[in-house]
């Protein structure tokens, strides 16, 4: 993709701060961070999203993941870590090249993780499985 700010950070066209790299995948310091240490683990190709990134390299991204959130909690005394991928617009993806975010966060950083939660209603939840059941 031309046009896409992954692919020049990964070509070299658009610095970055890198933290790991692989063969498959690249992972650098996010430049509008949620807290400091906020990184992004981004495919080396391009794929728009979690449906589209073949399995062998989001395994490579998960893995990249991985070591990184355990340095990143170490080295930044992080009290937890969350992983996030965000895919499609609803779900707040900006940059359609599929990334993984990995954000420190401690106890005190005041943010909170979900705005509200709606229960199930009687029978929905069979339904809703039974739905997804049959896609996979």
């Amino acid at each position: 993709m031309n046009d896409c700010i992954f692919c020049k950070i990964i070509k070299g066209e658009i610095p970055s701060t890198k933290i790991y790299e692989n063969e498959d995948v690249y992972a650098f310091l996010d430049i509008a961070p949620i807290n400091i240490g906020h990184t992004l683990v981004i495919p080396k190709k391009h794929f728009v999203n979690i449906y589209e990134t073949p399995e062998d390299i989001m395994l490579s991204m998960m893995k990249a993941t991985k070591t990184i959130s355990k340095a990143i909690k170490s080295e930044l005394n992080a009290d937890g870590i969350n992983i996030t991928m965000n895919n499609d617009l609803a779900a707040g993806q900006i940059i359609f090249h599929s990334h993984i975010h990995i954000i420190p966060r401690t106890t005190d950083d005041g943010f909170s993780l979900w705005h509200g939660k709606r229960p199930y209603h009687e029978g929905e939840s069979k339904e809703v499985a039974s739905k997804i059941i049959q896609a996979l």
